[in-house]
């Protein structure tokens, strides 16, 4: 069997091959393995700590940039988790996603642990795409239905969310694709 790249750069160590030799390259590249491996639990616990809040946003590549824009204008560079899920706050109540309820609360609880937030900002877009499979085109008709939709769900999202965090801090919100956001609730 000819040599892959592996086989060239690491040596697969069976010794058929000839790059199979430790060489100098292959035990610093070793070495450096296992700096990181012993280095790990240190990384691990400099990303644990206190952090200010979860941010639950869209899959929406739209909204991906706005929604990083918005937490830095909020100073919460680096001082957030975050979730994305279709819909925000709509895939973590609507009964059309009943499947990925769970998760999201699965995965707050897991935040809630590692990072210590005590809020939850949920952010909600305008042209949303699971809204429409949530709720029909017609919930979504024009900016005030849109609007009236979007405000039902993030109410539902937040009755939820005191359910299962009665002392959580949450802020719900519509963001427009220009990136500007509608504080709602």
């Amino acid at each position: 069997m000819p040599p892959t790249e592996f086989h060239r750069d690491l040596g697969c160590g069976c010794g058929t091959h000839p790059a199979s030799r430790l060489d100098r390259r292959f035990l610093l590249r070793a070495a450096g393995a296992g700096v990181l491996m012993a280095a790990s639990p240190k990384l691990v616990r400099a990303q644990s700590g206190k952090y200010e809040a979860m941010i639950l946003a869209c899959i929406d590549p739209r909204t991906q940039e706005p929604v990083c824009a918005y937490a830095a204008k909020r100073g919460l560079t680096g001082k957030y988790s975050q979730f994305a899920i279709a819909g925000a706050a709509i895939g973590v109540v609507a009964p059309k996603f009943a499947d990925w309820h769970k998760t999201f609360w699965d995965n707050l609880a897991a935040s809630i642990e590692l990072h210590q937030i005590g809020k939850v900002i949920a952010i909600d877009h305008r042209d949303c795409g699971a809204a429409k499979i949530a709720y029909g085109e017609a919930a979504l008709a024009d900016p005030a239905r849109e609007t009236e939709t979007h405000r039902k769900a993030l109410a539902q999202f937040r009755e939820e969310l005191a359910k299962h965090y009665p002392n959580m801090a949450v802020e719900t919100g519509l963001m427009a694709l220009d990136g500007s956001v509608e504080m709602l609730g």
